[in-house]
């Protein structure tokens, strides 16, 4: 569990540096891995980004400094990395829902957002199957949502993406044209902070003509881990993901290639049958 631990000294690092500027180089460093492997696996196992962390964090500190402390708010927002106290009173409403100058009178409905910090344990009394996959280059065809990973946001819309693309007949159409893999759920198009991703609904191209409105993608040749994901969905889905970035990566060693995701969704299968066979393919570096 070395790369829990290497989170943890990661956390501390943000933490005694909250008044400071802090780069996702630094704290990726901290943490022996690349700038995505980190804030992918922060992201997998907080729900949070690191952004988000950060911003929750700070303006937590900065309402106990503000409350328990005569510093004026225009200094504790320079302090903590805003450009005016304007934008230092937005964030702060957001999270506390008053002003920063109504926290100085009246601290009573202040929210905290505590320090992370991960349990290790090591668990090993569950085998975690998976194979290694090289893959060519293909070209996958479907449709597309932009969304938020912030509050968890992606999981909601992804959702209903999906019931929305059973009920309207894509996902049936998409079905009818196949290729090998099935149905293919990508998650792709991170930002650079991982707050904004794209999820497509698709499968690998399987004729030269696609309908006007369905959109297609290439994914690079890569060396991928693939997870058997045994059950009914969408629970069975979430548990493996879990176990991915908590016990496989620690113990493994292998890093996140800075690509797509996918989930393999078999089209000629009951989903909610609790016999349900899908996947999960994670690129890895070489």
């Amino acid at each position: 569990m070395e790369g829990l631990q290497r989170m943890q000294e990661a956390i501390k690092y943000m933490e005694s540096n909250l008044d400071n500027d802090l780069f996702i180089d630094d704290i990726a460093a901290i943490a022996c891995m690349s700038k995505f492997h980190f804030q992918r696996m922060f992201n997998m196992l907080t729900g949070y980004t690191v952004s988000e962390y950060i911003r929750n964090r700070r303006i937590t500190v900065a309402a106990q400094e503000l409350v328990h402390s005569n510093s004026k708010v225009i200094d504790v927002a320079m302090k903590y990395g805003y450009e005016s106290p304007e934008s230092f009173a937005k964030a702060f409403r957001k999270i506390h829902g008053i002003s920063p100058s109504t926290a100085k009178k009246n601290s009573q409905s202040l929210k905290a957002y505590p320090k992370l910090s991960f349990q290790i344990q090591l668990k090993g009394d569950v085998e975690m199957d998976y194979k290694i996959v090289e893959k060519e280059a293909f070209i996958v065809v479907g449709k597309s949502i932009r969304t938020t990973t912030v509050g968890g946001e992606n999981n909601r819309k992804i959702a209903a993406f999906w019931d929305e693309s059973n009920q309207n007949g894509f996902v049936g159409e998409l079905a009818k044209n196949c290729g090998s893999l099935g149905l293919i759920g990508i998650c792709m198009d991170f930002d650079k902070q991982q707050e904004n991703i794209t999820y497509l609904i698709g499968a690998e191209k399987n004729g030269e003509q696609i309908p006007f409105d369905w959109e297609q993608r290439h994914i690079s040749s890569a060396t991928w881990a693939v997870f058997p994901v045994h059950g009914a969905m969408p629970d069975a889905m979430p548990r493996v993901w879990e176990r991915i970035f908590a016990e496989w990566f620690p113990a493994t060693g292998y890093e996140h290639a800075d690509g797509p995701e996918m989930e393999i969704y078999p089209s000629d299968a009951d989903p909610s049958s609790e016999d349900y066979y899908s996947e999960i393919w994670i690129p890895l570096k070489k």
